[in-house]
């Protein structure tokens, strides 16, 4: 078994490593160190948690005990995507420096400038920046890069998501060619191996675990959540995410909550805080110096719940955290590694569990078919609350189906009633205002044969003439609309219309034999009218009917 005294390390190295408690190296530290001491560029490929920062940090500082730096040009650089991380670069560079005399300087946003530039003017053997701030320092005159001797890029995969590849590109233009080259990744996407091709001579390529392979002493699983409603989904998720936290107990000493927005990090840690859980976010929008006060201590173990944004998801060691809580499925499946990668290190046991809603499940599936397992489902800790709420609101009626329901159904009566306003001029009128004696006398074979000497027997509106049927239009009218009123109102307005019609064909009787000799047709329907034919029936029907009837 590999030992670190069988690496070649710098003795007062081994003396700060044996200090620290460690005596054997993990599996990316034992293939890692050996070829960097040789001076030999180096591509690692190991999942989080596995000891990367030391695997570049120890053969670094053994190969920077001889000499001294300059002002404003450092001997060595160190790249990080995030505070927090390049923050933690430097306590182990503090941890196995102990015994050499080498100084560091960490350039990182939310710092003064002037501080960091103090330390630089100095001259330091190793400079641990995120790529923003250090390029700021470049622009600004106040440092040189042509001295490096060794560039290290760490987490190389999170720089790639986080936009950081242009100034990669450009950091390493700045650096002297002879420079030796240490790459660390978690996952290898395409475009970091492009760059590995580009800027990288012939490197030791280690890969002591498959590509973004969870690790197997992390227990995981995934609660398949669905809310009742849209609008409580946030608050139902939430509810869940402390039945989880309650379910595990004791078990739970301290954990790391992760969500995809900030704005949803402040309102799940305000929640816990509410329900009595010591709780406090850590996302890229806060000070620098509260997020260094917030991660001190949950490192210290005065915070029991810290909810972070991935910003906390790379590199951060803290080597306690029992549980790992997935609030939000991550939108990259890789971050799924890395979260779950802050529990389970250094060989110690940790607890995953995440909560998947609906429209999450493909990404769901993308972590899936990336880590090549599928991750054990939890029972719901709320139960089948969602599929029974639904199931309710539809046997209730719901207003949800009812509003979607309703103009269907209203527009569908509108319709209706308009159709029987129109019709009910055109029909009742046709039926109800006539006397029963002219629709028998019409739709009778007897009325047909009926002598011609016995024309008081015929309707008296049908020897009416045009003008005085148009007189008495009004009458028929209201007698039309009165046919909706109830059957009486309807029986007494066709007696008080025969009584005035019998009156009024004794004086037209004249009137309305020369205009059934014409064959004119009248709009209300005459003598001449043939029921049965409706509105538009022939002129020339109707002339044979009326000379028929007029004998």
């Amino acid at each position: 078994m590999i030992k670190f005294s069988d690496l070649n390390l710098n003795p007062k190295v081994l003396k700060a490593v044996e200090e620290a408690g460690y005596e054997i190296p993990t599996p990316i530290q034992a293939g890692a160190i050996p070829p960097a001491l040789d001076g030999r560029d180096v591509l690692g490929i190991a999942q989080t948690g596995t000891g990367k920062t030391a695997g570049f940090v120890l053969p670094m500082i053994t190969l920077l005990a001889r000499g001294r730096a300059r002002a404003r040009m450092p001997r060595s650089l160190v790249l990080c995507p995030t505070r927090e991380l390049a923050a933690q670069v430097a306590e182990n560079f503090d941890t196995y420096t102990k015994h050499l005399k080498l100084t560091k300087a960490l350039l990182i946003g939310g710092v003064s400038f002037k501080e960091q530039d103090t330390l630089i003017d100095k001259g330091v053997d190793v400079l641990i920046a995120t790529p923003g701030r250090l390029l700021d320092h470049f622009e600004r005159g106040k440092l040189i890069l042509s001295d490096v001797k060794v560039m290290v890029v760490d987490e190389a995969d999170r720089m790639l998501d986080m936009g950081f590849i242009p100034d990669i590109e450009r950091i390493f233009g700045l650096t002297p060619f002879t420079r030796q080259t240490l790459f660390f990744s978690a996952t290898m996407a395409p475009e970091i191996e492009r760059i590995t091709n580009t800027f990288l001579s012939n490197p030791a390529r280690i890969e002591v675990a498959r590509q973004a392979s969870a690790s197997e002493t992390i227990e995981q699983g995934v609660v398949m959540f669905k809310a009742s409603r849209k609008d409580r989904e946030a608050t139902e998720k939430r509810k869940v995410l402390r039945m989880m936290i309650d379910a595990e107990g004791d078990k739970c000493t301290n954990a790391i909550i992760f969500c995809n927005r900030k704005t949803d990090v402040d309102t799940v840690s305000k929640s816990l805080k509410q329900h009595g859980y010591d709780a406090a976010p850590i996302h890229g929008d806060l000070d620098q110096s509260q997020r260094t006060r917030t991660l001190d201590g949950f490192r210290a173990g005065d915070l029991r719940f810290l909810v972070a944004s991935d910003v906390a998801a790379r590199g951060l060691d803290v080597p306690s955290v029992s549980h790992v809580f997935n609030f939000d499925v991550p939108s990259h499946a890789e971050d799924y590694v890395h979260r779950i990668g802050r529990t389970g290190r250094a060989g110690r046991d940790g607890k995953a569990m995440m909560i998947c809603v609906p429209r999450d499940e493909k990404n769901f599936e993308d972590i899936e078919r990336l880590i090549q397992r599928e991750i054990p489902r939890l029972e719901n800790p709320l139960g089948h609350i969602g599929a029974e709420a639904q199931g309710d609101a539809v046997q209730d009626g719901a207003p949800e189906d009812t509003t979607e329901k309703k103009p269907a159904s209203g527009r569908s009566r509108s319709r209706s009633r308009n159709r029987k306003t129109d019709d009910a001029p055109q029909a009742k009128p046709e039926v109800k205002s006539e006397a029963k004696s002219e629709a028998k006398a019409e739709t009778t074979p007897e009325a047909a044969s009926a002598p011609a000497e016995k024309p008081a027997e015929q309707p008296a509106e049908a020897q009416q003439p045009r003008a005085a049927r148009t007189e008495h239009a009004p009458r028929q009218q209201a007698e039309a609309r009165a046919q909706t009123a109830p059957q009486e109102t309807a029986d007494n307005s066709r007696n008080d219309q025969r009584n005035d019609t019998r009156s009024d064909a004794s004086d037209t009787k004249r009137g309305g034999s020369s205009s059934r000799s014409r064959g004119g047709r009248d709009d209300r329907g005459g003598g001449s009218r043939v029921t049965g034919l409706g509105d538009h029936t022939p002129t020339f029907i109707e002339k044979s009917f009326a000379e028929r009837y007029d004998g």
